[in-house]
């Protein structure tokens, strides 16, 4: 037997020795190998996909284990912007080709896009467009190139935009599966499903409002680049008029119906490459990160801070998924103490989350914009909890489409009692005080204990509408008149005092340079998270098999659903989150 254990013990031994061997020699490899960056060639175009893009931020990690393997590789929207825009005065680029982009980018994100190539077409250089079929958002980004080509054989979806909700109170009844709700706000929709079978009329009074602000803001950039007067574009979406390529170039909304080698010739020609030579090209991602290792060094004394805040937000450190309080009150409280930073932008794309850490990190900013001021940049999301941490600051940025609002908080109490009871199972508790006993998804929810609960919900809604009125000026009712858990677009929320300006990052970050009164000054962005490579393991690709083997199993919105589901299970306490799972189609 002890032989059996020492053998064991010795392949155990061998196999951790070549382990740790292995990822030891591709740590030394990354940290000491050679120059990855690319070169950019005479005469080249950028193509641009930005499939691979998935955050404004990538993010930057203490931990060098983590920085070799984090799946991010180094690369944020807010770099390609910066790329693009490096890109206007690079002798060696001529042009960018939009070519088949899949990006799952979202609304306000591409407008950030949008005008960064806007500014880069005014330097006299090209941006052409070629995809094999568009979809709305795909076709918005696409409509700003000065030709765009479509596939004979492809399509283009134009047709409006819609929102879907689905809603589980049958299916609660049938199953015995219940969610008990705790709300405040007649707008707070994050629940509804849970309650009816069909959306109120508060529920389609706000979605109906968002969707239309943000088509005006989508129909009148796609106007504008195509000389397509807006009643024009609103009777081809009514009628579907650009379902087919042959109508789609019929009524403008492209150039050229060809194949994607026509579309490389006429760049070719364009660029007078003859004969069978190619032209050049280099990725987006390539150029990008060409430009971040190969930029001239900022040495100007003063910084502005450039605090990204993406994701739901959680208890704990965050990553660039997650807004945690432990990253960013340490990046708040780092850049507060920096002689050097001047200034503060706070770049915020969330739904919401947990009231307590959206508190956490609203008082941080409350300390922090004593010494330094703070400026928020809003993108695609800075909803009910997004909001929380955003409406202190000094000044607020959204885009006219940035979804924003939703000032309103709920509990969710899974509760089983009714599905135990079908399945014979029943359960007692013993108590020595009327209140010691805890919460118990298999007993019926106590109308004591929601009466607390509720009491709670209150008194979470009551201080978020108060640093709401304070931050933005406003009466408490003012704020309760316009909250109520209600989401607003950017260019309504301007109107109704929630948002200062509309704009984007470098419009927050120019504000800001303002504010401090500098004029040459650095960017340098946090958070830098302190995760270990433990954590990142859990994350790898082996470790994410079962999620990509189940979505290709059922399919993209049946896992979305399942998703939808799960994340109201893991809700505990209180939330602030955005009142429903918005997918704009």
């Amino acid at each position: 037997m002890k032989f059996l254990g020492n053998v064991i013990a010795t392949v155990i031994g061998i196999f951790v020795f070549i382990m740790l061997s292995f990822f030891g020699i591709i740590l030394l490899g990354a940290i000491f190998g050679g120059d990855d960056t690319v070169s950019v060639k005479k005469d080249s175009v950028i193509e641009l996909n930005l499939k691979e893009i998935k955050n404004d931020y990538a993010g930057k990690y203490k931990d060098p284990w983590v920085t070799v393997f984090s799946e991010q590789k180094g690369v944020g929207l807010s770099d390609v912007i910066n790329a693009i825009e490096a890109a206007k005065t690079d002798d060696n680029i001529k042009g960018i080709s939009i070519l088949n982009d899949e990006s799952s980018l979202g609304l306000a994100q591409y407008k950030d896009v949008r005008n960064a190539l806007e500014s880069f077409k005014k330097s006299g250089k090209f941006v052409w467009a070629y995809a094999n079929t568009y979809s709305q958002k795909e076709y918005y980004l696409n409509s700003v190139a000065n030709t765009i080509y479509l596939n004979p054989a492809g399509d283009l979806d134009f047709k409006g935009l819609s929102s879907e909700v689905m809603f589980f109170k049958d299916f609660q009844d049938k199953s015995g599966l219940h969610m008990e709700v705790i709300r405040h706000g007649k707008y707070k929709s994050a629940v509804e499903p849970f309650l009816e079978n069909k959306m109120s009329d508060a529920n389609r009074e706000q979605i109906t409002a968002l969707l239309n602000s943000i088509w005006t803001t989508v129909s009148t950039d796609i106007s504008k680049s195509r000389n397509i007067p807006l009643p024009k574009l609103n009777e081809i979406a009514n009628g579907l008029l650009a379902r087919t390529p042959e109508m789609a170039k019929n009524n403008g909304l492209v150039d050229i119906v060809a194949y994607e080698d026509v579309y490389h010739n006429a760049i070719k020609k364009a660029l007078k490459v003859t004969g069978d030579d190619d032209y050049n090209k280099i990725s987006i991602l390539d150029y990008t990160q060409n430009n971040i290792t190969t930029a001239l060094t900022n040495t100007a004394d003063n910084e502005i801070a450039v605090i990204y805040a993406q994701g739901e937000i959680e208890s704990g450190e965050g990553d660039v998924t997650v807004i945690g309080e432990g990253s960013i009150r340490r990046s708040l409280q780092e850049a507060r103490k920096d002689e050097d930073v001047k200034a503060i932008v706070l770049r915020i794309d969330s739904p919401g989350g947990s009231a307590l850490t959206s508190d956490l990190i609203w008082r941080e900013i409350e300390v922090t914009k004593k010494v330094k001021p703070v400026i928020v940049s809003m993108g695609n999301y800075a909803a009910s909890g997004g909001y929380y941490i955003a409406c202190n600051a000094n000044k607020i940025f959204a885009e006219k489409n940035t979804i924003t609002g939703s000032i309103g908080v709920f509990g969710i109490l899974p509760n089983f009692s009714p599905l135990a009871n079908k399945l014979g199972i029943n359960t007692e508790q013993v108590k020595t005080h009327d209140n010691s006993a805890n919460y118990s998804p298999f007993v019926p929810v106590d109308e004591k204990f929601k009466a607390f609960t509720l009491e709670g919900v209150e008194h979470i809604y009551n201080t978020f509408v108060t640093h709401v009125a304070q931050g933005r000026k406003m009466t408490f009712a003012q704020v309760d008149a316009i909250a109520q858990g209600r989401v607003w677009s950017g260019s309504e929320a301007i109107k109704i005092g929630l948002v200062d300006e509309i704009g984007g990052l470098n419009d927050a970050i120019a504000e800001a340079a303002k504010i401090a009164k500098i004029k040459d000054y650095r960017t340098q962005n946090y958070p830098e998270y302190e995760k270990t490579f433990g954590d990142l393991l859990s994350k790898m690709p082996f470790a994410q098999s079962k999620e990509a083997f189940i979505k290709e199993e059922i399919g993209e919105e049946n896992y979305m659903l399942i998703e939808q589901v799960k994340r109201f299970q893991k809700q505990q306490g209180v939330q602030a989150m955005m009142p429903f799972g918005l997918n704009i189609k």
